[in-house]
């Protein structure tokens, strides 16, 4: 980063998952650093894959001892696996050259079909639940000083 300050410019990608949207910690993290460092040169890229032919479950991963009590759980995952149309590393790399050669390149970018097809469903979710909590929400934010 130092690096990149310096020179007053540079492309940060960090890499996620459509999953990850929906847990939001690199999401956070990425979209913060964007501002911090948007004055700089420096852009942030998040990119956002979803299912590829690649070993990322296979004999490169180190699992755990399976715990009986998620056994449908991971039996659930394991059926959602299988009918994912796994995505071509190949043309990721080619994507992701088009994105960093790009004078405008977007914070956050799908690699692949999943994260169209299923997360604008997260979003509306997300948005309903603040609907309906929007009472409450003014509820707290009640200026009224309290009696000393």
């Amino acid at each position: 980063m130092r690096y990149l300050r310096e020179q007053g410019s540079g492309h940060i990608v960090q890499i996620s998952s459509t999953g990850g949207v929906a847990s939001w910690a690199l999401e956070g993290l990425s979209e913060s650093l964007a501002q911090e460092v948007s004055g700089l040169g420096i852009t942030v890229t998040l990119v956002e894959p979803g299912a590829y032919a690649t070993d990322w479950g296979g004999s490169s991963a180190v699992s755990a001892e399976p715990i009986p009590v998620y056994d449908g759980v991971r039996e659930a995952l394991g059926a959602f696996m299988q009918n994912l149309d796994f995505g071509s590393p190949a043309a990721a790399g080619a994507a992701l050259l088009k994105v960093v050669d790009r004078d405008n390149p977007p914070l956050r970018v799908f690699f692949g079909t999943q994260g169209n097809e299923m997360l604008p469903q997260v979003y509306a979710d997300r948005l309903k639940t603040w609907a309906d909590w929007q009472d409450l929400a003014v509820e707290a934010q009640d200026s009224t000083p309290a009696a000393a």
